[in-house]
């Protein structure tokens, strides 16, 4: 596997198509994506919030943003993302006294204005912006100073088995990366430390999914746009001798005739701070308090 920082670049252009493609069957494969937006939003239901003005930030087909604007019905509610066919597939969730705007933009580049959000509410997201950092400080200069941030994204053990399959079926070495690299939760902690959002508190979770082969798992990871799109990708078709490969070495994994495949998820929350300086960089690293960051029960 590719050590470099540049082999896991992330390239946008081809990011965006990814998701432009899976649009309009999305929703049918995101169980998953849905199974955690529900965790998310209860644990916003916790809070008593009357924002003016909510972000849906990476909206997707607007299904959540739906229900945000069920719970917040006097707010704007703003669905944004990267993918125009997301948001052509959100129209399906509009409702004649429920309507809520739809934006194409960046998350690196939000089209809006400084202190201007209340919300933001990020599901499975955060993990496609390089770097992390960037699009939290746009999170924290639109946001109010007293608003919320509350987003998941996915941590460094997911698909973990797919990931060890494929480097014992390129034990000689090919020079690619074929999983997409996931930050863990210190190091978000520390990229919203950087960014200067206040007091973030983060929890991991773990989920293990199953498939019947690999064949099912990379059709559903196709289905929700979940394509290796890093610098590092092989650009040419993977040969049949080393796929043939990495199935044999994920088939090793089986167990009640099934194959895991394990979802890391961050949970986080941060306030917003418009003004505050970004924590200062001391070789490469900014502290928060290590309270601030705590694991689910049952994660060792």
């Amino acid at each position: 596997m590719p050590e470099s920082e540049d082999a896991f670049r992330l390239d946008v252009p081809r990011l965006r198509a990814a998701f432009e493609r899976a649009s309009p069957g999305y929703e049918a494969a995101a169980e998953l994506q849905a199974r955690i937006s529900a965790e998310l939003l209860a644990r916003l239901g916790e809070l008593r919030l009357a924002p003016r003005v909510v972000l849906d930030l990476g909206s997707g087909t607007g299904r959540v943003t739906r229900e945000l604007k069920r719970r917040y019905p006097r707010a704007l509610v703003i669905a944004l993302d990267i993918a125009p066919g997301m948001l052509r597939e959100a129209r399906r969730h509009q409702r004649l006294w429920r309507r809520f705007a739809r934006v194409c933009a960046d998350a690196r580049r939000l089209p809006l204005a400084d202190g201007s959000v209340d919300v933001v509410f990020s599901n499975l997201m955060l993990q496609w912006c390089e770097p992390l950092e960037a699009a939290l400080a746009e999170v924290r200069r639109v946001l109010t100073s007293s608003g919320l941030l509350a987003f998941s994204t996915f941590g460094p053990d997911t698909l973990k088995e797919l990931r060890e399959a494929w480097a014992q079926a390129d034990s000689r070495g090919d020079g690619h990366n074929h999983v997409h690299r996931f930050l863990d939760v210190h190091d978000v902690g520390d990229a919203a430390a950087r960014s200067g959002l206040a007091e973030p508190v983060l929890d991991v979770d773990r989920i293990e999914l199953d498939y019947s082969d690999t064949l099912a798992l990379m059709r559903d990871l196709k289905a929700i746009g979940a394509h290796n799109v890093t610098a590092g990708r092989a650009r040419s078709l993977t040969g049949k001798a080393r796929l043939a490969r990495m199935q044999a070495a994920y088939e090793l994994k089986r167990r009640d005739g099934r194959l895991p495949a394990t979802w890391e998820v961050i949970y986080g929350a941060a306030w917003g701070a418009p003004g505050r300086a970004a924590a200062v960089s001391v070789h490469g690293e900014a502290h928060i308090a290590p309270g601030s960051i705590r694991r689910a029960g049952g994660v060792p």
